[in-house]
């Protein structure tokens, strides 16, 4: 984990453009961002894959969800929808291998797939 990208942004060794923070999980903005919103949310457990999400894990991926849907109510765009995406692995275009949530949203959107 020590080269974790996702470890050392939650750490503030890499600066991201912060949306939410509690003791579980943090969210950002997305630097390459393929909507206008374009959200990351993490949790600070480092959890490489969903197939590595253990029965502990499960009020921890409640709240992931929780946290997306307060997001998404407190920025505005609840309302209008919005799409989340988690990759497994390197053939579903997982590049960072520490569990995370795209939250795509502020347009329609089609049949993209992000990685």
């Amino acid at each position: 984990m020590e080269d974790c990208v996702f470890c050392k942004i939650i750490k503030g060794e890499i600066p991201s453009e912060l949306v939410y923070e509690d003791d579980k999980v943090i969210a950002f903005n997305d630097i390459n961002p393929a909507a206008p919103i374009h959200i990351l949310v993490i949790p600070k457990k480092h959890i490489e894959t969903l197939l590595d999400v253990s029965e502990e894990d499960s009020n921890l991926i409640a709240h992931i969800y929780q946290t997306i849907n307060k997001i998404a109510k407190d920025r505005g765009f609840a309302s209008q929808g919005f799409r989340v995406i988690a990759n497994c692995g390197k053939d579903s275009g997982q590049e960072v291998m520490h569990i995370h949530f795209h939250v795509l949203a502020g347009k329609t959107l089609g049949d993209k797939i992000v990685g």
